[in-house]
């Protein structure tokens, strides 16, 4: 078992389920079982583990998998419709996942906007055709997201973990600096390496302007020449992750020695999960999560 003292307390290392399974590409992952999954995160050091499509989603079946392998519920993604939808109908959506993730002792639940997504199958669609929330629309928006995570806080004890994310309405550095300046101060901030470098701009920009609403980190690296090759193509982000635009911290050109100083120097307390959606065909899980902890514990190791 690996150590995790190079962390600072109260912060703990998670590592996401999308090595060994892809939510979205069901074809990627489909042999690998969750059995595996989750001895592969514990022996390879991680605390815990996000949910993933091959989880369980009651907590008298989730509870006791973990459990076995020593491992904890960091969170899960939700698709958020508020883009379009009112908020007692979306703390209705997300009652079911809430509850979950409360009753395994979640603190964060992560946010993903999915609606005024391009028409279809959006994650297929050319990057360059992600439908852009109208200026008009943003303030109204955000007070909704502050409602939401009112009601989210008040009745679940959870933080709402906005993701920001490619082909979504919050997708470049202004496009999120425009909506955390509208919401309230209950709307947390899940800051994503990848997703920024895919975006076009350097994540420690977000730990610059709103550094104190991070409530949980995604570290994802990126391989430059494929973004680089997908966004000329104007591919899909589905295609990018079939090409291996995504993978671990320490395999790509993300430099995370930001990242790591925020942790130690703020008052950051909470995840940090590995993330990277690849072909595990291509790209051996259990050889990938290794590298990554690894690579963060030489990185963390050099802060002291």
């Amino acid at each position: 078992m690996n150590s995790l003292d190079f962390l600072p307390e109260g912060v703990r290392l998670a590592v996401s389920p999308l090595s060994w399974a892809n939510d979205v590409l069901e074809d990627l992952g489909a042999d690998i079982s969750l059995d595996t999954c989750l001895l592969d995160a514990a022996a390879a050091g991680y605390q815990g583990v996000e949910l993933g499509r091959k989880f369980p989603r009651e907590e008298g079946s989730l509870r006791p998998l973990l459990h076995d392998q020593g491992l904890a519920l960091a969170s899960g993604w939700h698709s958020g419709e508020l883009a379009e939808r009112r908020v007692d109908d979306e703390m209705a959506a997300a009652a079911a996942h809430a509850d979950l993730l409360h009753a395994m002792d979640c603190k964060v639940m992560v946010y993903g906007e999915v609606a005024m997504m391009t028409p279809g199958s959006p994650l297929d669609a050319p990057m360059s055709q992600r439908l852009i929330m109208p200026a008009g629309e943003i303030s109204a928006y955000a007070s909704r997201l502050t409602e939401f995570s009112k009601h989210l806080a008040g009745e679940y004890d959870l933080q709402l973990a906005y993701h920001h994310h490619l082909m979504m309405v919050t997708e470049t550095f202004d496009e999120i600096s425009r909506l955390f300046d509208t919401t309230g101060r209950e709307v947390g901030l899940l800051l994503d390496t990848g997703h920024a470098a895919g975006a076009g701009f350097d994540y420690h920009r977000l730990i610059e302007r709103f550094g104190d609403r991070i409530v949980h980190i995604h570290l994802k690296d990126v391989r430059s020449a494929v973004m680089d090759q997908v966004r000329a193509d104007d591919l899909g982000f589905n295609a990018g992750v079939r090409r291996g635009m995504f993978t671990v911290p320490g395999d790509g050109a993300i430099d995370f020695a930001p990242v790591a100083r925020f942790v130690r120097e703020s008052a950051f307390q909470g995840w940090l999960v590995v993330e990277a959606e690849q072909d595990p065909s291509v790209a051996p899980p259990r050889l990938a999560v290794d590298r990554a902890f690894a690579h963060l514990a030489g990185l963390f190791g050099q802060q002291t």
